[in-house]
């Protein structure tokens, strides 16, 4: 018999969450019968699709969602031999037992130098997420200009990197000074503090007088509304998230886009990364090469211990993360 440590949701969030809402639980796992594994957990994300995921998704007492690293300790599926690595979406959790449905093989040409954190960051789901919004949803061409908010994000960093890639102009807004330079490390053509600008719309203005082609939606709510204004005719917007919304107890209302959608012929597309898991082998084996020939850069925020998961999580929320955020066990 292994123990595994488990967070449960002690409760559906009410705005923020609270440490209050969360539980540690043990839970006794049963040996692996013929086809299933057991695993480890060594890295495991926080992401902010949780939040909003969990009400619609879970219900009190489960385990929190999400998505792990781990190593497969015990075999009895000769897909998974012993001490190969996986990704799973096993929940918070230290150990699990699969019949490998729900677990993927990190790739067979997954470099020594390259930490496994990453197929949970870049090489990962939000490397996918950011990928899928500008080819398949943006269809986004040389020469564009592209807006993304929350752009030192996990998902936001590697999409205005992607961009640099294709010979756009990215313009990327972030929360802090700090965030900011990293954007300019990264290559970003203009990066701003939304939390510090006096005007939004000049922010915009100054940024990209021109207007913008395509648009990475992360934010929503009042950003949004304004970003909507700027685009060019014809413009694509790509909705992958609305963190501004996921903590909200009374539902935000207008100004509505429709008027300006019409106008200027917009094209706004909301998206689930899942749509083209067909194509994730080849997407994440270009995404680990432009990595290697260091094209693409990868920060990460690592929070150490399981017992620290709430905090890596909420502090995610809040945006204390630059890069990608990650609980290392």
């Amino acid at each position: 018999m292994v123990q595994a440590k488990t967070w449960v949701l002690k409760q559906h969030f009410e705005g923020f969450p609270k440490d209050t809402d969360f539980e540690l639980k043990l839970e006794q796992l049963s040996k692996p019968k013929d086809g299933e594994v057991l695993l480890e957990a060594v890295f495991l994300s926080v992401d902010p699709y949780m939040r909003p995921y969990s009400r619609v998704r879970m219900q009190a007492g489960d385990v929190m969602i999400g998505t792990q690293v781990a190593k497969v300790i015990q075999s009895n599926n000769p897909s998974f031999p012993v001490g190969c690595h996986v990704v799973g979406q096993c929940g918070w959790r230290t150990h699990n037992v699969s019949d490998g449905s729900d677990i993927t093989k990190v790739l067979d040409a997954w470099p020594q130098s390259v930490s496994l954190s990453h197929a949970l960051g870049a090489i990962g789901m939000p490397g996918l997420t950011a990928l899928y919004g500008l080819e398949e949803v943006c269809a986004i061409k040389p020469g564009e200009t592209l807006l993304v908010n929350a752009a030192a994000g996990a998902v936001g960093s590697v999409a205005g990197q992607i961009a640099k890639l294709k010979g756009c102009k990215v313009v990327g807004s972030a929360g802090g000074d700090d965030k900011v330079a990293y954007l300019k490390e990264l290559g970003f053509d203009q990066a701003f503090n939304y939390k510090t600008v006096s005007s939004l719309e000049e922010a915009l203005k100054n940024a990209s007088p021109e207007g913008y082609d395509c648009y990475f939606e992360n934010v929503g709510g009042p950003f949004s509304s304004v970003a909507i204004t700027q685009m060019k005719a014809f413009g694509r917007i790509a909705v992958c998230g609305g963190i501004s919304l996921y903590n909200d107890t009374t539902q935000q209302t207008g100004p509505y886009p429709q008027l300006e959608m019409i106008f200027k012929q917009l094209k706004m597309e909301g998206f689930l990364v899942s749509r083209w898991e067909h194509k994730n082998e080849e997407s994440l084996k270009r995404m680990l090469t432009w990595m290697q020939e260091g094209k693409l850069k990868c920060k990460e925020h690592v929070t150490v211990g399981f017992e620290n998961m709430p905090a890596a999580f909420m502090g995610m929320l809040r945006g204390e993360n630059i890069g990608k955020a990650i609980v290392k066990v």
